[in-house]
């Protein structure tokens, strides 16, 4: 072995990708951080000697120079328990997928923060440029956190209690597309099954089940149960409507986790679904899919909700997006079997 070729290679730099494009090392680190517009003709020479050269961006120097990391995160309040089972963090892991291709798209990567313990400790841990943060609760001392360390926040879902930017899931129109669905299936008594947190969905939940409840003439039964046991606490609650005897013919749970338990309790008693009584959820995830019968639910668009949520977030990081809110697509009801009787039958 020679001793030219025991020396490392020498690391391709702007200056050699510029050189071999015919501009400016400028007009090479606008092209490539998009910052400043390049016209196409250029940007296509810049792409040939880049990929001639097999240029690399040097991102610790890059961070150097900006003082940006070139990195969002995005995290769930949701517990742990929630987010288990067949789904697998499945609503978290379907806004991450799409969220990461939209960061990529604007030459950053994204960071998935998991429930954890303690989040506030977990995300000051994290360099990041920003975060998009998934149906926080009200108030939420995550988002008082981010605001006061000054790390640009978007949020999937009304942050009740904090002036960050949002995109605006419309909560009421899912709760009315379920419940309307319910009764007009034949549904005439069903008790909400709903977690006991702050979240706005599960507060709009319980305002339009309330309201649309006494509109039907139907005595309202919330049932808030904490997250952190969805599955066990569903099933144990549907257990107990049966064993004292109450008469119910549909279930609501907005929550997929809980919304598996309460299948769960209807099987262990034999019910017949949803000939005895229907369920419908909100998620259309695995658990809903997967279930058997498979749940009704709503799609949420969620590869669309969190595109717009990370375009949103990079604007406002680089100061070209004041946004505040975002309009999500409008929700769609999934019909499935879990409430419409030989529904998907061949």
């Amino acid at each position: 072995m020679t001793e030219a070729s025991e020396r490392p290679a020498k690391r391709v730099t702007v200056v050699d990708v510029a050189r071999e494009a015919g501009v400016s090392a400028g007009t090479v680190s606008n092209a490539i951080s998009g910052k400043r517009k390049v016209d196409q003709e250029t940007q296509r020479r810049i792409k040939e000697a880049v990929e001639t050269l097999g240029y690399r961006p040097n991102l610790a120097a890059r961070r150097m120079r900006t003082g940006r990391a070139n990195t969002i995160a995005i995290y769930s309040s949701m517990p742990v328990a929630v987010a288990a089972g067949a789904s697998k963090l499945g609503f978290l892991m379907e806004i991450a997928a799409s969220a990461a291709v939209a960061a990529l798209e604007a030459n950053m990567s994204l960071v998935l923060v998991p429930p954890v313990d303690d989040p506030i400790a977990t995300l000051k841990k994290i360099s990041m440029d920003g975060i998009i943060v998934v149906e926080p609760e009200t108030d939420d001392p995550v988002l008082a956190m981010l605001h006061n360390i000054g790390v640009p926040t978007v949020c999937v879902g009304k942050p009740a209690g904090s002036s960050s930017a949002y995109v605006d899931l419309d909560y009421r129109l899912m709760a009315e597309a379920l419940f309307d669905h319910l009764v007009e299936t034949g549904a005439k008594n069903f008790p909400l099954v709903v977690g006991a947190s702050s979240r706005q969905s599960n507060l709009v939940f319980q305002e339009v089940y309330r309201r649309k409840a006494a509109d039907f003439g139907m005595a309202a039964k919330v049932i808030a149960l904490p997250e952190q046991s969805a599955e066990d606490s569903a099933s144990a609650a549907i257990l107990k409507l049966l064993n004292d005897g109450e008469h119910f013919d549909a279930v609501l749970a907005p929550i997929d986790a809980m919304a598996t338990g309460v299948m769960r309790a209807l099987k262990a008693r034999n019910l017949r679904i949803p000939d005895e009584v229907r369920v419908a959820t909100r998620y259309d995830g695995v658990r809903a899919r997967t279930e058997v019968p498979a749940l009704t639910a709503i799609d949420l668009k969620l590869d669309v909700v969190a595109t717009t949520a990370t375009e949103v977030l990079i604007g406002i990081i680089g100061g070209t997006s004041k946004a505040s809110v975002a309009a999500a697509p409008s929700p769609k009801i999934v019909l499935r079997a879990s409430s419409v009787s030989g529904y998907g039958a061949k």
